[in-house]
């Protein structure tokens, strides 16, 4: 049995502040189990009980866990007073006080971004520990050869000395400007433009199209978003390089 207060609920599930879900309360907007309840405090059981909001239903979810195409020009963090975030690009259902990023994009790198609520989710996802594969798509402004592919798969050391863990490299398109598909499984400060910089190889665009065992969904347009498939879940921590 899992209780929560009536008020709570309301806040965290009808995208209103628990003040205004105290008023909604007050004002008799709401009922539990079809019947008219004002108590903000009133402790009902999330598993079984049924409330209403007007007369209709909303259905509990615990945590959220989204996929998101995010866009350049959006900052991957909570909120921003001067510039969109990608809380910003969610429809209002899911637009929850308590989501966040479960790790970042550079603001001009577009691709998945996983949001949720859910803590312990995140921390397992960014944890080091677990070595979760991210994969990329970069067009690059130089050729590359197979010493560089084979310097990424013994792992690099920036120009500042910090290493990497062994990366996968490889050619999608050739040309002088290919574009390229590289695993990682770490998150270093703007790690991929700095793996390539070691080798003077500029990126201009880049592309994040899988965690783990999730790929970014091709049927979501830049900004688009859904959620989750309860596989998805599990199979984001699946070690999967692409």
């Amino acid at each position: 049995m899992a209780l929560m207060r009536l008020d709570k609920f309301i806040s965290e599930q009808a995208i209103v502040s628990r003040k205004d879900a105290s008023k909604l309360i007050y004002t008799g907007h709401v009922s539990v189990n079809d019947t008219l309840c004002k108590d903000p405090s009133f402790k009902l059981d999330t598993d079984t009980s049924t409330v209403s909001l007007d007369g209709k239903p909303i259905a509990y979810q615990k945590h959220l866990y989204i996929m998101l195409y995010k866009p350049a020009g959006i900052l991957c963090v909570s909120k921003d007073p001067k510039v969109s975030t990608v809380l910003d690009l969610l429809p209002d259902k899911w637009r929850r006080p308590t989501l966040f990023p479960a790790g970042r994009l550079d603001k001009d790198t577009t691709g998945l971004v996983i949001l949720t609520d859910d803590g312990d989710f995140a921390h397992r996802l960014l944890s080091p520990k677990k070595e979760i594969w991210k994969t990329y798509h970069a067009r690059l402004d130089a050729p590359i050869n197979d010493t560089i592919i084979k310097s990424f798969e013994e792992g690099t050391t920036l120009p500042d000395g910090t290493p990497c863990h062994p990366a996968f490299l490889k050619v999608l398109e050739d040309g002088d400007e290919p574009l390229v598909e590289l695993s990682i499984c770490e998150g270093k400060y703007h790690q991929v433009k700095r793996m390539f910089g070691t080798f003077q190889i500029g990126v201009n665009t880049l592309k994040r199209v899988a965690i783990g065992g999730v790929c970014l969904d091709t049927s979501l347009k830049e900004g688009e978003s859904r959620l989750l498939l309860e596989t998805e879940q599990i199979a984001i921590f699946c070690e999967k390089k692409l």
